[in-house]
């Protein structure tokens, strides 16, 4: 009886502190450092014309409670450049990242970039562009 009470108070020991140790309720989760947000995964040029302007812009906030700080931003191909914020930003602060697309190749866009911080909660993150470029040059 006494194994019994021993082993049933040792279980109820370590199932209180497990529920302590890994309490995942989202009130009570707080990450520490840059916390990376960015205003949309996808960039839709729709149908756009050969020659035409192919810039779209990223809106990157640092949700966090340190400086966000992108050290590398790199397009899946030469044909898509990002041109990323070198300053850190600030905690609730945000920052615009150009990526230029080059539109003297018609057909299908589908391209991404790989955007690489210091942030917390996502040290890498991927945003994509894609549409079509029409064969018909820009006027």
């Amino acid at each position: 009886m006494k194994n019994l009470t021993l082993t049933l108070g040792l279980f109820l020991v370590a199932v209180f502190s497990m529920n302590f140790v890994f309490n995942t309720n989202s009130e009570e989760v707080v990450l520490a450092g840059a916390q990376i947000s960015i205003d949309k995964d996808v960039h839709d040029y729709g149908t756009i014309a050969k020659g035409s302007d192919g810039s779209c812009y990223f809106t990157i906030t640092n949700n966090g409670d340190a400086p966000l700080t992108i050290t590398r931003a790199k397009g899946s191909c030469g044909c898509t450049v990002p041109d990323w914020p070198r300053e850190p930003i600030a905690p609730g602060q945000s920052a615009k990242m150009k990526v230029t697309y080059d539109t003297n190749r018609p057909g299908p866009i589908n391209k991404s970039v790989t955007i690489t911080s210091n942030a917390s909660n996502a040290p890498t993150k991927i945003v994509r562009i894609k549409g079509s470029v029409t064969a018909t040059p820009a006027n």
